[in-house]
């Protein structure tokens, strides 16, 4: 079969296409899954680079996140069965509950082959069927980016109708919490450097806009909008560099939901998190009970993912490069 696989010269260079690797078979309780479409996350570039907390598998076949049809199954699988449309999940052994060592231990397209193949073989559990309506492309932004958004609003941030979010930047996870916070009657306030971004993202329902070149002390205009109340949740994706500014955003017994490090690392003063009695939650991807009911939501709203752009499979290299230089809104694809 054909796959792409990380070179131990790490980086997106690293990148090549072998089209003599043997096809999986499927053991008891394990799916075989015709990959249909992939699609990239910050995390696949942390990987390309060796940075990846777990390590990486030498060789290991890149993406977490992929979506396709189930073409076999292994003795006693049940759930699913050949011609099923299904997900696969980033870390097949969270069925539930909290996040353990042991489960953070085994993600695709780190520790695991992940979804950049023909085809791939995941536990019974970890094929999850997605919403009719969703295309193979659509379906394989969900993995990663949805789950977490789902995660940090819904299951963390218990998000309820007149609640205020602020949402930084209009990447991947930014996107998915707007169409959540918008499904649950919730107030968004946005960020981003590109006027024309936050014209997209008001589109898709962003209640109020902030440029954050053009007005540098945004955690103050963040203030202003809320009448010096604060946000009731933040979904913070940038790490050290805005976090503090976060701290001050968000309300007194509010909730900031960490989801990424996209600015870099770095220090913070902890005071506010302590004085204003701020709750501060590290959010890493989901469980597949919380993708199955984030399904649920997305079926019956009839929510689509946004896509930036679609590439074919024999040129992932050039999603990858795509992907880093950060100019677009939405998903990037493979299209297998």
């Amino acid at each position: 079969m054909k796959a792409f696989q990380l070179r131990e010269t790490y980086g997106i260079e690293g990148l090549a296409l072998r089209k003599d690797l043997e096809q999986p078979e499927p053991g008891p309780g394990e799916v075989l899954i015709q990959v249909r479409a992939s699609s990239l996350n910050f995390r696949d570039f942390i990987i390309a680079h060796g940075r990846y907390p777990t390590g990486v598998k030498p060789f290991v076949i890149p993406l977490s996140d992929g979506a396709g049809e189930v073409v076999a199954t292994g003795q006693g699988v049940k759930a699913v069965q050949a011609g099923d449309r299904v997900t696969g999940a980033v870390f097949p052994d969270w069925i539930s509950g909290p996040l353990t060592q042991e489960i953070f231990q085994r993600s695709l397209g780190g520790t695991v082959d992940g979804m950049l193949a023909e085809y791939i073989v995941l536990p019974e559990r970890a094929a999850i069927p997605f919403p009719a309506h969703l295309s193979y492309e659509e379906a394989a932004t969900l993995p990663n980016a949805a789950v977490t958004a789902w995660h940090a609003l819904v299951e963390a941030g218990k998000i309820h109708a007149g609640q205020t979010v602020l949402l930084l930047g209009t990447g991947g996870v930014s996107l998915f919490a707007l169409q959540f916070a918008k499904l649950h009657g919730a107030i968004v306030i946005q960020t981003s450097s590109s006027d024309e971004k936050l014209e997209r993202a008001q589109a898709m329902g962003a209640d109020h806009l902030i440029n954050y070149e053009k007005t540098p002390d945004w955690d103050k205009e963040v203030m202003k909008l809320t009448g010096g109340r604060g946000v009731d949740i933040v979904v913070e994706v940038g790490g050290a560099n805005t976090l503090e500014r976060s701290l001050r955003a968000v309300r007194f017994g509010g909730i900031i939901t960490l989801i990424g490090l996209v600015s870099g690392f770095g220090q913070i003063d902890p005071l506010p998190l302590m004085l204003r009695s701020i709750r501060l939650l590290g959010i890493l991807v989901g469980s597949i009970e919380m993708f199955h009911a984030m399904n649920c939501a997305i079926a019956a709203s009839g929510l689509r993912p946004v896509i930036a752009r679609t590439f074919t499979f024999d040129h992932a290299n050039y999603a990858y490069h795509y992907q880093q230089e950060r100019d677009h809104i939405g998903k990037t694809v493979i299209a297998h």
